[in-house]
């Protein structure tokens, strides 16, 4: 007890955040652990404790990754956006054009060597979001302007998400989302994010297009076949994901209990939320949906107070980036959407997703240190500003040691 009270005050930042990212990597472990009986069953001769230790492994270097993005003081992030781009755009060129399928998708490379599989869109997901945070932050006096603010901002927005879309256009159109809402918050004018929307519209169209000539690149029969599973009875992974939301009631079947996990594909990954909801309920349901609203709740709140435009924009990009693709998953798993490919994020067994997940986690937690620091810096300089009197001398002098100290 000692040493997690040690840990808990030796933490900075916003203390729930922290709080709600570890019971949501708990209930990774327990949901993964579960959900994944069928997947070892033909693969790992029912060793399912071989998945759990990988869950266990990945999540513990993401927490060592998010620990480390959080010690960064949150505008070095600002200084390399630049050359996270730079990086991440062509690892997507080369990805859509020089790499082969998994899955019928072009959306991994290889990594030599330790013959791992690296999803490069979550590198340019974190890549664009600190360049548009950092381009916002950065044209708050000519924000309004059309040829010095916006055209700047469009580019690498359409340029990262047409290279995404062919092989994963749920990640694109969840990543032009964001980054529309981004540029909401950033007071970018109405009319130009009208014609944003516009050019997106237009740059599916193109890719739509280029799918009739190019199919083995552009995956247009999988996306025409998913919109028309949706708007019929969802398909084979809906229907069994209806049935396990069913069979939850209000507290579920018991943990390890699942019986869709048999017959949902991806119940490990795509729809882990219907396995979560089978097992612990509409009540393990309604506290998944709240740790993630717990979250947006959190960083909403911390932005206000953050005096740096990079700070707020960078924290909301993310968590919105975030909580947008969780409520995705679960709205698949219920039938308000077709079926994505997202997984849910820090709950689903994942290798890229759960690393860069954790990462932006990280950085929000440097700009709500930050936070934490000028809030209490403002209180100490209030509380001097009073004390006029040349006794309270040593009182300010001791405080502001201590706050040295303390930070």
């Amino acid at each position: 007890m000692q040493t997690i009270n040690r840990i808990y005050d030796n933490l900075k930042g916003d203390k729930i955040i922290w709080f709600i990212v570890t019971l949501l990597a708990l209930c990774s472990v327990l949901a993964v652990y579960s959900a994944v009986g069928h997947e070892a069953h033909f693969k790992r001769g029912g060793d399912t404790e071989y998945y759990l230790f990988k869950q266990c492994v990945l999540l513990s270097i993401g927490f060592g990754l998010m620990y480390l993005a959080y010690k960064f003081n949150y505008m070095f992030y600002s200084k390399v956006a630049p050359l996270l781009l730079f990086v991440a755009v062509p690892m997507l060129v080369f990805t859509l054009g020089f790499t082969d399928g998994i899955n019928d998708a072009r959306r991994w490379i290889t990594i030599p060597f330790i013959n791992q599989s690296f999803q490069t869109s979550d590198l340019a997901k974190l890549a664009l979001i600190i360049f548009i945070a950092r381009s916002i932050a950065k044209k708050q006096d000519v924000i309004k302007d059309f040829k010095t603010a916006f055209v700047p901002l469009i580019i690498p927005v359409v340029l990262v998400c047409i290279l995404i879309a062919p092989a994963d256009l749920s990640t694109a159109a969840l990543l032009f989302a964001t980054c529309l809402l981004m540029m909401i918050i950033g007071r970018i004018s109405l009319k130009y994010l009208i014609l944003l929307v516009v050019i997106g519209v237009a740059a599916l169209s193109f890719l739509v297009l280029l799918g009739s000539f190019f199919d083995d690149v552009i995956r247009l029969d999988t996306w025409i076949s998913r919109v028309q599973e949706f708007t019929t009875d969802g398909g084979w992974q809906i229907k069994q994901s209806k049935i396990a939301i069913a069979n939850g009631e209000l507290i579920g079947v018991g943990p390890g209990n699942s019986m869709q996990r048999n017959y949902l594909p991806y119940a490990y990954a795509d729809f882990i939320y219907a396995i979560i909801c089978e097992e612990y309920g509409l009540f393990g349901a309604v506290v998944i949906i709240s740790l993630y609203i717990g979250i947006l709740y959190r960083c909403t709140k911390m932005v206000t107070k953050c005096p740096k435009t990079f700070g707020s924009i960078l924290a909301m990009g993310l968590c919105i980036n975030i909580v947008l693709q969780a409520m995705t998953n679960m709205a698949v798993s219920v039938h308000l959407l077709p079926v994505t490919g997202l997984t849910l994020p820090l709950i689903s067994m994942g290798g890229t997703s759960i690393l860069f997940t954790c990462i932006s986690l990280g950085v929000i937690l440097s700009v709500s240190r930050y936070v934490e620091e000028y809030s209490f810096e403002e209180i100490v300089e209030e509380e001097d500003s009073v004390a006029e009197d040349y006794k309270l001398n040593p009182v300010k002098e001791r405080r502001r040691m201590n706050y040295e100290n303390y930070y």
